[in-house]
């Protein structure tokens, strides 16, 4: 089989724009994937929906949410994913780190929602080695003595060893065994979501009691095992730092395997930073998080593509989406979606190789995180509002009305409604130009 490009597609967790130093931040050291943006192609308008199921479901597939959502934590186990699609045209397929997309809800909450979503076994990778596979009493910690199943078995030397680490070995090791081969590599990270814990380059490191066989641990939580160390947002910082170290291991082992130029590798986060936490951008903007929010500060999020010899540095003023990755990696990979699949997405591919493209003029979002309304009638979870709205750069038009421009009023604290729009004929004409995209998403 001719040489085709290989693919890794990074996504970190709970990560927003202003993080990294690459789009202006200053309150974090985030030196590899601010390499990465200079030498390569760095987004400065990539939006994500605004938690990580619905942004998840959609880069997986290419779809927008109200296609094929059936609730938080599921992925439909009918849906065709992107391992599906690479595995079947020849590529080998890997998943490294958090999946969560089956069976989420414990039973005390939802025991309506058990055994349903799609297995990791069953979503199109020829390999995985991933936290959360299944049920939720069992997902176990996701950092430091990890719980991680890992094609058919739980590992048993996790002890002292973390997440992160062992996800970004496996996908290394991955590499190197299929490096004649093309391969497709998803690595969606579990840093930096929390609990907010310290991290093997953190002081308070070699103090961090080992919990693996606690019962604690087996829910998901912590000791709080020296004040102040459960679950604090004071460890964000080392998290995010620790998150830019391990991604540099991972550049660097592909450098070692004479891999880099075949390589495109993308970076991008899966919705706003963690709400506890602020950051500083420019020596003097705070930005608080906006994870769950549909404000730019929960969808605004870091995009880098690099690939030396193929991209060249630039940065990238079109709006991009959460649907736009899958056709993307498919036409860098030279490959096709299944006859008759739908994609709601656009490819970005041209404007990395510096072409015009196709850019978009708006990106649309059907933001339903809890609910399973669709499968389920009379869950707690169907009571949940939905939010959908349109936006281009400057104007966002939420269904019931509510129209904001973004660069007079970018936390939306004051909407323009259709009563006032006599009085402006730009917001007029702006109103019934993204109605008439609302309308067309059915």
């Amino acid at each position: 089989m001719k040489k085709s490009s290989n693919i890794i597609l990074i996504m970190s967790d709970d990560l927003g724009y202003e993080a990294l130093g690459c789009n202006g931040g200053t309150s974090y050291k985030t030196p590899v994937l601010d390499n990465l943006a200079e030498s390569g192609a760095r987004f400065d308008s990539a939006h994500v929906q605004p938690l990580c199921t619905p942004t998840r479901i959609q880069l997986m597939t290419g779809k927008y949410n109200f296609r094929n959502y059936i609730g938080f934590g599921l992925m439909d186990p009918n849906e065709v994913t992107f391992g599906h699609i690479f595995k079947n045209q020849g590529y080998k397929t890997c998943i490294a780190g958090k999946w969560q997309l089956y069976s989420y809800a414990p039973l005390d909450e939802s025991p309506e929602l058990r055994n349903k979503g799609q297995k990791i076994e069953d979503a199109g990778f020829d390999e995985y080695s991933v936290w959360h596979a299944h049920h939720t009493e069992d997902k176990g910690s996701r950092y430091k003595d990890p719980v991680i199943y890992q094609n058919g078995n739980y590992l048993n030397n996790t002890e002292n060893k973390y997440g992160d680490d062992i996800f970004c070995d496996y996908i290394l090791d991955f590499a190197e065994r299929n490096k004649s081969e093309p391969f497709f590599a998803y690595f969606p990270m579990a840093l930096t979501h929390r609990p907010f814990e310290p991290t093997p380059d953190s002081p308070e490191w070699e103090e961090f009691e080992s919990y693996t066989n606690s019962e604690n641990s087996r829910k998901g939580r912590t000791f709080d095992t020296v004040e102040g160390w459960d679950d604090n947002p004071k460890f964000y910082k080392d998290m995010v730092e620790y998150h830019d170290k391990i991604i540099g291991r991972l550049i660097d082992g592909l450098e070692e395997m004479g891999l880099r130029e075949d390589t495109l590798v993308i970076y991008v986060g899966d919705n706003g930073s963690p709400i506890e936490v602020c950051s500083i951008m420019h020596n003097h903007d705070e930005v608080c998080g906006g994870k769950g929010l549909t404000k730019d500060r929960g969808t605004h999020v870091p995009l880098i593509c690099n690939q030396p010899g193929k991209i060249d540095r630039s940065v990238i003023y079109d709006l991009v989406d959460s649907t736009d990755f899958l056709p993307t990696i498919l036409e860098a990979a030279g490959i096709s979606a299944p006859k008759d699949y739908v994609m709601d997405g656009r490819s970005f591919y041209p404007q990395l190789l510096g072409e015009n493209g196709t850019p978009r003029d708006w990106i649309f979002f059907h933001f339903d995180p809890l609910s399973p309304r669709s499968i389920i009638s009379g869950s707690p979870a169907a009571s949940k509002p939905l939010i959908r709205f349109v936006r281009e750069k400057r104007w966002k038009l939420y269904d019931d009305g509510r129209l904001y421009d973004l660069k007079e009023d970018p936390d939306e604290d004051i909407p323009l409604l259709s009563s006032s729009d006599s009085d402006n004929d730009n917001s007029k004409n702006i109103r019934t130009k993204l109605e008439k995209v609302l309308e067309t998403m059915q």
